[in-house]
């Protein structure tokens, strides 16, 4: 076989990275190089999540479940979050099946493809990676906006 690889693990880019509630909302969103693992990505993601405001009891300051894809299966990942109280539900390398969790990470999905659906977004013509979080900060405040006025009304 001759030229490149065509899944070429060192090619330039930039990968999205989205934390969101149970209904799609986009809690936390981040940009990182394509050739950078998920997992590391994981951490500052989490420690970016606002404080969680309850009506009733004492105030959660964090989530109570993360749902994570088999790249997020690292025992200091998982160590880490139990230590933090969240409880992992992320499927395990060569013994659980995606599809399991794929009825909760589909709303993630969902999620980053309602932020692609802006043109800008879709492929990146920005050549800092700080304008182009800023555009994708400013789509997933579009998009929180949207729904929640859809549901006030």
């Amino acid at each position: 076989m001759t030229g490149p690889i065509p899944v070429d693990r060192g090619k330039p880019g930039s990968k999205i990275h989205v934390v969101s509630d149970r209904a799609g909302l986009p809690l936390v969103v981040g940009v990182s190089a394509a050739n950078l693992h998920d997992s590391q990505a994981l951490k500052p993601m989490l420690m970016a999540v606002p404080r969680i405001r309850s009506r009733r009891g004492p105030r959660r300051f964090r989530p109570a479940k993360l749902h994570a894809d088999k790249a997020c299966d690292i025992d200091d990942l998982r160590r880490w979050l139990r230590q933090r109280g969240i409880i992992p539900r992320i499927a395990r390398k060569g013994i659980d099946s995606s599809e399991r969790l794929g009825r909760h990470r589909w709303v993630v999905e969902r999620t980053i493809s309602w932020l692609t659906g802006y043109r800008r977004l879709t492929i990146r013509y920005e050549r800092h990676a700080d304008n182009y979080c800023g555009f994708l900060t400013l789509a997933a405040t579009l998009n929180c906006f949207k729904r929640l006025t859809k549901l006030a009304t």
